[in-house]
This record gives C-alpha cells, sequence and structure tokens, in this order.
C-alpha cells in the first residue's frame, strides 16, 4: 500500500539527504502513522516494511496513528485504554520513560484525551496550542524558581481542579497553603465525571494533582471542611480562592425541577445518573432513552446508553449537535452516533417535563417523545455564592479574594487550570514574589 503512495527510493532518498544536511551528530526524529486505521490506508505491517529503508538513518521513532479520516484513533477519543496503542511502538523498538522505570508514574501528567487544548485549539480554531492537564506548555515548571519575599497565607475553598492547581502553585512558590473541601475526598467534578466507563481517563488528572499536593510539605488539605469565613479567619489568609465549582442547570421549564433526580423517578440529570449508574443493567436492549442537549455531556450520556444498547435519541434546540466540540471529538460523536442509529432531533426545543416523556416543539410541530429513562443536560451553572459572601467578609480587610474555575463561570477543566496557575500573577500584584 505504501508503495503506490510513498515510492521506496524516495525514502531512502530523504533519509540521507537529511543526515547529509544536519550531519553525523544531530538526532533525527521521525514521527510516523504505524497504522492508519482507514479502510485503504498503511497497515502496521506496511509501515514496519517501509521503516527498514529508514531505520539507518532514524535515532527516534515517534509512533501515533490514524489519518484526518480516522482522527479519534489520531488524537485519542478519550475512551480508550491508556496505552491501547503501545503495541505499535513495541513493534517499532520496545522502549520505556525514565519516570516509569524508576517506579514514579504517580508523577507523570498523563494526556486524558480531552482535545480541547491541542486539537481544539489549533486544528479547530488555528489558536496557539495549550493543555487542559499541563497550563504551561510553552515554558513549562519554569514558575517553581520564583518564591515568595515574605509570609503568605493563601486559602483555597473546593477541592476540584482548579482549586487544586491553584492550592498547587501558590505551595510551590512557598506560600503556607490551605486547602479546604466540604466532601471526604478532593477531585470535584472531574472526579465524578470519570465514573462513565467512557470518561474514565478523566480521574488520572485529579489523581495526579491529589499526588503532586502530597508531596508539599507547606500544603495542607482539610477534607469535610466548608469554608467559612469563621473557618477561613482562623488560617489568617493573605489570599482567598474560591474553587466552588458548578451544578446542573435547571432552568424554568415546566415539570423539570420537579421531577428531575427524584427517588424512584425516571428523569435525570448527568450528576444523577453518576449517582445511580450501578442501577442500569449492562443490556438495555428495547429500552428508550432521551436526552435533551447535544453538547459534550449530552453525548457522553448518549455514548454510555449505546453501548447498552438502548434506543437512543438526542434532542438539540441549535441546527447542530456537538457544534463546540473539538474536531476529535465531534467526529468520533458522529461516528458513534451513525453506528448506532441514535436518533437526532435538531432544531428542536424542550417544552415540558413528564414523567415519562418529553414535549417537544420543532418548527411549529408540538409532540411527545415518550421514554424509560430521560437526562436532562442543558449546561451547568457557576456556584457563586462563596465568593460572593468572602468578597463582602473580607472587604474590610487587605485580604484578596479572587474566583476561578467553573465557580466563576462554568466552562471546561482547561480554563480552570489555567485559572488556577494564574494565582502567580496574583501573587506578583500583590508584592509577594
Amino acid at each position: 500500500r505504501f508503495s503506490r503512495r510513498f515510492p521506496l527510493r524516495l525514502f531512502v532518498w530523504s533519509s540521507d539527504e537529511v543526515r547529509k544536511q544536519v550531519g553525523p551528530s544531530f538526532p533525527i526524529l521521525l514521527r510516523i502513522s504505524a497504522d492508519e486505521l482507514m479502510e485503504g490506508g498503511n497497515t502496521l505491517a506496511d509501515t514496519l516494511q517501509y521503516l527498514e529503508f529508514l531505520q539507518d538513518e532514524v535515532d527516534i521513532f515517534n509512533v501515533s496513528c490514524g489519518l484526518n479520516g480516522s482522527i479519534q484513533y489520531q488524537i485519542d477519543a478519550n475512551y480508550f485504554e491508556d496505552g491501547w496503542r503501545a503495541y505499535m511502538a513495541k513493534a517499532v523498538k520496545e522502549k520505556w520513560v525514565n519516570k516509569v522505570v524508576e517506579g514514579r508514574e504517580k508523577d507523570i501528567r498523563k494526556c486524558i484525551s480531552c482535545n480541547i487544548g491541542c486539537a481544539g485549539n489549533r486544528i479547530g480554531f488555528n489558536r496557539p496550542i495549550r493543555c487542559t492537564v499541563n497550563p504551561s506548555v510553552l515554558e513549562g515548571d519554569s514558575y517553581k524558581n520564583r518564591k515568595v519575599t515574605k509570609n503568605c497565607n493563601v486559602v483555597v475553598v473546593g477541592g476540584g481542579t482548579a482549586g487544586l492547581e491553584a492550592a498547587c502553585t501558590a505551595a510551590e512558590v512557598g506560600c503556607t497553603t490551605f486547602l479546604l473541601e466540604k466532601n471526604e475526598t478532593p477531585g470535584g467534578l472531574a472526579s465524578e465525571i470519570s465514573k462513565l466507563p467512557a470518561k474514565r481517563r478523566l480521574a488520572d488528572f485529579p489523581a495526579y494533582l491529589a499526588h503532586r499536593a502530597a508531596q508539599l510539605k507547606n500544603l495542607y488539605i482539610l477534607t469535610g471542611t466548608e469554608g467559612t469565613e469563621d473557618t477561613i479567619r482562623q488560617f489568617q489568609p493573605d489570599i482567598v480562592v474560591t474553587a466552588a465549582g458548578s451544578r446542573p442547570l435547571l432552568p424554568p421549564i415546566s415539570g423539570l425541577k420537579e421531577l428531575v433526580d427524584k427517588d424512584g423517578g425516571r428523569v435525570y440529570s448527568i450528576l444523577g445518573l453518576i449517582q445511580h449508574i450501578g442501577d442500569f443493567p449492562e443490556s438495555m436492549e428495547g429500552k428508550k432513552i432521551a436526552v435533551v442537549g447535544g453538547g459534550a455531556v449530552g453525548l457522553d450520556i448518549v455514548e454510555f446508553f449505546t453501548q447498552k444498547k438502548a434506543e437512543v435519541s438526542i434532542i438539540e434546540m441549535m441546527a447542530e449537535i456537538g457544534r463546540d466540540l473539538d474536531p476529535v471529538t465531534k467526529n468520533d460523536a458522529k461516528s458513534m452516533m451513525k453506528k448506532y442509529n441514535v436518533a437526532q432531533l435538531t432544531g428542536t426545543a424542550l417544552l415540558q417535563v413528564k414523567d415519562s416523556s418529553f414535549l417537544l416543539k420543532k418548527d411549529d410541530n408540538t409532540f411527545a417523545l415518550p421514554f424509560d429513562y430521560g437526562f436532562v443536560c442543558l449546561g451547568m451553572r457557576a456556584i457563586g455564592q462563596p465568593f460572593e459572601t468572602l468578597s463582602r467578609a473580607f472587604s474590610a480587610d487587605s485580604v484578596e479574594v479572587i474566583n476561578v474555575g467553573d465557580s466563576k463561570r462554568a466552562r471546561r477543566i482547561i480554563d480552570g487550570t489555567f485559572e488556577g496557575r494564574n494565582i502567580i500573577h496574583i501573587l506578583e500584584q500583590k508584592g509577594f514574589l
């Protein structure tokens, strides 16, 4: 297959010419798509055959897979197992990174395959590359070289990913830092969403942050602790960070608040689904599932129930499902819905929620969509009360109160991580660095 598009003499000439140009001591790295995973594309066997003609000059093979038409394999969709394509790299040459060899795997900031800062920014919007789990892609950990020049106490309210990033960053530059988390374990919404089977890799990020926090002797995590004014004042803060997160948005639609997430009911939010995730049998063949909301969360629920062979419908008021998704996730979602014959009702509004049906409107037609289980995924809204309350409480003090992540405005993890790291700028502005 490869020989039709890339004659072997071209490979040999290319590698020889590159070596000629850079000299004998300069390393040559070649990124390859080991298996293009498309009909008519190169297979792993094809790739191994043509690499024989390059191996004399190439020092490092960077092994990936897929093409634009199979981009969910080229840039991982998030439901793939960690290292699922490692067999390809092993087939080229077996290698392991130092942190794994040394038993420091927990120090690795693993990719969670969200595809937002990388594929979403570069391919989707032609913006500079960023990363959800690494807010300093370009400059690395150089911020750690800066240290506070005087005592600084930081209190972070909320132990989700934004709060953990803020707390770790503050402690790493020398602040005495206290993180208050009302639940028994930190992790926030990312940990909850990771309970969906296809989202399990998402748990790697809060786990990494918790491990990072545990290494910092000047960072104290108090779980089961509300971030009230009285509690915070005990720590004599110079800076207070509120990172209280978000909760499902429930707009004033008839029947919604009365029926969603009620014991024994059939209508759920995303958090309601997660709380009852073990109640749904492995096979739901013949059961009807209706999902209102064609964004990322709605599609997560569609994916969950198509794997259980349910008959799934998704309702979206806009003209396109997954309109704001990155190109990898969007391509994968389209493939998934086509594969499982998901009914896509676009340009359709939710008028009323009933115990076993949604009343919908498309154009001038009103109709009922019956379901065995219904899900309403109309976005998330910020839990902003802690910021407002604490801003008033400390207004007469020389205490800086800042708001980060979903507590500021419900968005994506990447935004909260970036804002958590930005505590560096607050410390700078306040004269602590």
